[in-house]
C-alpha cells in the first residue's frame, strides 16, 4: 500500500489526536479527586473557547487555524454539532457509568463509534463504504473487545438501560462526525471546533450554575497548598489544550479529508495507547492477550485504510 504525503497527513493527524485523547481519560480521573464533574468542564472548555479564539484572529491567512465568521444559514449545523458532543455525549457517558456495574462493558459499548459510523455515513451523506473499510472495522472492533474484557472479572450488568444509553453517546458522537463532513468547506477545522465547543459551553454552563455553581468556591479543599489540587489544574491544563483544542482540530481536519467512516475507525486504538501508558507510567500488568489485542487493532486499521482496487475493462 502506497501512500503519498498528502494521503499520509491526515492518517498522522488521527494518530496524533488518538494518542492525545488516549490520556485525557486518567487525566479527568485525576482532576475529578478535587474538581466536581461540571466544575471541570467548564475550566476545561472556557479557556479552550478563549484560545481558538485568540489563535483564530492572530492567524487570519492560516486556513487550518483561521476563524471564518459564522453564518446565520450554517447556525442549524453547529447547534447540531455543539448539542451532539461534547456536551450530550459527555452526559450519556456519564450516565452510562453510573448505570452498569462494570466500568470494562461500559468501556467497552462507548468505543463502538467505528461500527456505527458506516451507517450513519453510507444514509447521511451518501459516503462509499468498501468493503475493506467493513472488514477492517469488525477486526479492529474485535481487538478492542478483547483489549477491553480480558483480564477483568467485573462482568454484572446493572441496569439494561446503560446499553441504550452507551447507544445513544456512541451515536451523538457520530452524528457530531457527520456534521464535521457535512460543515461548508469555507469553515477552516479551527472554526468549526470553536464554534461546537462555543455551543456545548453555553448548555454546560447553566447546568453547572445550578448544580456546582454556588457551592463550588466555599470548597475549603481548594488553596493552593493542596498538592491534589494543583494536580488537578495541570490535568485540566493538559484537557484545554491538548485534548480539546489540539486533538480537536486535527480529528476534523482529517476526517474531512477521508471521510467519517476511516476517521473514525482510529478511535479504536484509543484505549490500545492508554493501556500502554498505564503499562508504562503507572505499571499496570498487560497480560499477553492484552497485547494481541493491540495487534488486532493495528491490522484492522491497515486493512480499513487499504484502497480495494478497481477492475478496468
Amino acid at each position: 500500500m502506497r501512500f503519498t504525503m498528502k494521503k499520509s497527513l491526515p492518517i498522522i493527524a488521527l494518530i496524533v489526536s488518538m494518542i492525545i485523547w488516549s490520556v485525557s481519560g486518567i487525566a479527568i480521573k485525576h482532576a475529578l479527586i478535587v474538581l466536581p464533574p461540571f466544575t471541570m468542564i467548564v475550566m476545561r472548555f472556557v479557556p479552550a473557547v478563549l484560545l481558538m479564539l485568540v489563535v483564530g484572529l492572530v492567524r487570519r491567512n492560516h486556513s487550518l487555524f483561521c476563524l471564518q465568521r459564522l453564518e446565520w444559514k450554517d447556525v442549524p449545523l453547529f447547534l447540531i454539532a455543539g448539542f451532539c458532543q461534547p456536551f450530550l455525549y459527555y452526559l450519556l457517558e456519564t450516565f452510562t457509568y453510573d448505570a452498569l456495574n462494570s466500568p470494562t462493558i461500559a468501556e467497552t459499548l462507548l468505543s463502538t463509534s467505528p461500527l456505527l459510523s458506516p451507517v450513519f455515513a453510507a444514509v447521511l451523506l451518501r459516503e462509499r463504504v468498501t468493503r475493506n473499510n467493513i472488514i477492517g472495522i469488525i477486526i479492529s472492533s474485535l481487538g478492542v473487545f478483547v483489549l477491553s474484557l480480558v483480564g477483568s472479572t467485573d462482568y454484572s450488568i446493572g441496569s439494561y438501560w446503560g446499553f441504550l444509553l452507551a447507544f445513544a453517546a456512541v451515536s451523538a458522537a457520530v452524528i457530531d462526525s457527520i456534521m464535521m463532513r457535512k460543515a461548508p468547506v469555507r469553515y477552516s477545522a479551527l472554526s468549526f471546533v470553536f464554534y461546537t465547543q462555543l455551543v456545548s459551553l453555553m448548555f454546560f454552563l447553566p447546568i453547572w450554575f445550578v448544580k456546582e455553581g454556588p457551592q463550588v468556591f466555599d470548597n475549603g479543599q481548594w488553596t493552593m497548598d493542596n498538592g491534589q489540587f494543583v494536580t488537578a489544574l495541570w490535568c485540566v491544563g493538559y484537557l484545554t489544550v491538548f485534548a480539546s483544542v489540539i486533538a480537536f482540530i486535527l480529528f476534523c481536519y482529517a476526517l474531512r479529508q477521508i471521510g467519517v467512516t476511516q476517521a473514525n475507525a482510529f478511535n479504536n486504538i484509543r484505549p490500545a495507547f492508554t493501556a500502554l501508558w498505564m503499562f508504562l507510567f503507572f505499571g499496570e500488568h498487560l497480560p499477553a492477550a492484552k497485547w494481541i489485542g493491540m495487534v488486532v487493532i493495528i491490522l484492522g486499521l491497515f486493512v480499513c485504510q487499504k484502497q480495494e482496487k478497481v477492475d478496468k475493462y
